[in-house]
């Protein structure tokens, strides 16, 4: 063989071992095996999310794991009476409690879009309400509304939980997700009203305002009241009056039901977080959950877990008693310390622990 034949034979097993490499290696294609890890791990999760044994048994590790976090010993965390013994609240205070979802998804949106762009949260309001938001901002706004949404879930009852539509919220239909982003834009019609004589005031200012109208349970029936009515007048029917004679009626919640309520905060915060991530940067939900077990995340991935604790923890505190939003630890995340923001993010890990196994 002359040295040109053999030169000639190298040169082209080169060029066909290079488009072999490039056609499975193009940006932005899966291998088909890690597309399939990632459909069956989401699936996974899925199924995860409607399972209330499941449910009962993520809530015991998270609570066991909020006094491991503080120094203490756990106690037991369900007990034989819980099933018999009852927490009482009203029709009004659980109507209240629900319609307020969407505002809190808001404002933990709008904190976030802050700590990223340096606008201050009426410039923000404003986009919104106006429709000039931009495509990746109406993602997350719309991802935080689904994480407030389901945490609330199951303070209204465990059995909300295994419905069809509590689900990833990379399954959820167009018209679920649009549906999750009226409120949204509703919500920021009326804080941006509220807000709006503040539009020239520095960023701390305009933080503090909101802190305001957080921690103020006057305010906060007036949101709900404006969402739960907003709500029917997108549905092109008549507003309903949002407070009636029935609503002084009582409801009785067993204490294990808001035990577990409660303490599940966090694994809706860590699934929420995973499948935000997982639709913008297309990684595998084990290589994420694997990544907050171990605390090595990003310091961005680490943020945006620790946001999504927030709101998952503030959309279930009003279940739990209005007068809860008026403490100081209920603040937009501008003004949280790192060790509250660490405290959250314990849970975040406890829960991601938890779930690796079974991916």
């Amino acid at each position: 063989m002359t040295t040109a034949s053999l030169s000639s034979r190298i040169i082209y097993l080169f060029v066909c071992v290079s488009i072999l490499i490039f056609s499975n290696c193009t940006p932005g294609k899966q291998p088909q095996s890690a597309a399939g890890d990632k459909d069956q791990q989401l699936a996974t999760l899925d199924s995860l999310l409607r399972d209330s044994a499941f449910a009962v048994a993520m809530a015991t590790t998270l609570d066991s794991s909020y006094y491991a976090g503080i120094g203490q010993e756990s106690p037991p965390f369900l007990l034989p009476a819980d099933d018999s013994t009852y927490i009482t609240t009203t029709k009004f205070q659980e109507k209240v409690a629900t319609n307020l979802a969407g505002f809190y998804a808001l404002e933990c949106g709008i904190n976030m879009i802050s700590s990223r762009s340096g606008e201050k949260p009426v410039a923000i309001l404003k986009e919104i309400t106006s429709g000039a938001v931009d495509s990746d901002e109406v993602f997350l706004l719309n991802r935080f509304a689904n994480a407030t949404w389901k945490a609330s879930q199951p303070f209204r009852g465990l059995g909300r939980i295994t419905r069809s539509n509590f689900i990833v919220a990379s399954s959820l239909s167009k018209e679920e997700v649009d549906k999750d982003y009226v409120q949204i834009k509703n919500a920021a019609v009326k804080l941006l009203s509220s807000l709006e004589s503040k539009a020239d005031s520095s960023m701390e200012r305009q933080m503090i305002a909101l802190r305001g109208l957080l921690q103020d349970s006057a305010y906060a029936v007036s949101m709900a009241s404006f969402l739960d009515s907003s709500y029917y007048v997108n549905l092109s029917q008549p507003a309903q009056p949002f407070f009636t004679t029935d609503d002084t009626a009582i409801i009785k919640k067993t204490s294990k039901g808001m035990k577990i309520a409660t303490s599940i905060a966090g694994f809706y915060a860590l699934e929420c977080g995973v499948n935000y991530l997982v639709t913008k940067t297309d990684r595998l939900p084990a290589d994420i959950i694997k990544a907050v077990a171990n605390d090595a995340m990003t310091a961005a991935d680490k943020n945006l877990f620790a946001r999504f604790a927030n709101a998952t923890w503030k959309a279930g505190q009003p279940f739990r008693g209005i007068s809860r939003i008026t403490r100081t630890t209920f603040t937009p995340f501008y003004f949280l310390t790192q060790p509250d923001i660490d405290k959250d993010l314990v849970q975040v890990r406890a829960a991601a622990r938890k779930v690796l196994p079974l991916l």
